[in-house]
């Protein structure tokens, strides 16, 4: 049976399909010697060449895995700052590659999911999915009723309509830095930090402690990663309603 090109290609663990559909276009993709196109099918019997390079025709196993990111690293493969990234503390792999689940900004520690399933990130990241993503937050400055009232209900955010749909206040928050916990059901870039300073607060930490069902474990530590199981890995394809191969 065929199946779409950037499918296969992000089956095969090269990047989401929206970024294959861009390498389609951009031709650097061959299916048996012909550049391809938007729009074309394949099977497994046709010869597939990435930069000039054969698609291995045999489709490993895909893997997943959780790491409990430490601030300071960005989520990006290289940085022309020379920036540490999530990338240099993940296995290795071989004709496949990591694709980070969302992203966590530069100073945003916690948890953050990696697989070579590029349906299945691109599946877990779109927001149609609706997947609820909770932080811990710590917030300086003095936080009104009608400040969390505005969070709940939403702000406009220059690219739009946001909100938290859940604000927890720790017990034992006090002194300048408040604690709080808050869930949002999409990831855009910084959006927790410019809901709080959409209030006119500061964010001082920022760490994701959940993404859907799946937590960090405390055993583990900052830097380091768990490759998930096969329950930990039904649950994911669960989680994004995807079919698992």
């Amino acid at each position: 049976m065929s199946q779409k090109l950037q499918k296969t290609l992000a089956n095969a663990g090269l990047g989401s399909r929206r970024a294959m559909e861009n390498w389609i276009g951009a031709g650097r993709i061959k299916v048996n010697g012909t550049i391809a196109k938007l729009g074309d099918r394949v099977l497994e019997s046709d010869t597939i060449q990435v930069d000039g390079h054969i698609l291995a025709p045999r489709k490993a196993a895909h893997r997943h895995l959780l790491y409990n990111k430490p601030a300071g690293e960005i989520c990006s493969r290289d940085d022309p700052e020379g920036r540490h990234t999530v990338f240099r503390n993940l296995p290795k792999l071989k004709n496949q590659r990591w694709i980070s689940i969302g992203r966590l900004d530069f100073n945003t520690s916690g948890l953050l999911l990696f697989t070579t399933d590029g349906e299945l990130a691109n599946k877990l990241a779109h927001p149609s999915s609706c997947i609820d993503r909770e932080y811990a937050v710590r917030v300086l400055g003095n936080v009104t009723d009608e400040n969390l009232r505005n969070l709940r209900e939403g702000v406009t955010l220059e690219d739009g309509l946001a909100r938290f749909t859940d604000i927890k206040r720790p017990l034992g928050s006090v002194g300048a830095n408040h604690w709080y916990y808050v869930v949002l059901m999409e990831g855009r870039n910084r959006e927790v930090r410019r809901l709080w300073e959409s209030q006119g607060l500061t964010v001082s930490r920022l760490k994701r402690v959940r993404f859907g069902s799946f937590f960090v474990p405390s055993r583990v530590k900052v830097g380091r990663f768990l490759e998930l199981g096969k329950k930990e890995t039904d649950d994911l394809y669960d989680l994004a309603r995807v079919r698992k191969d």
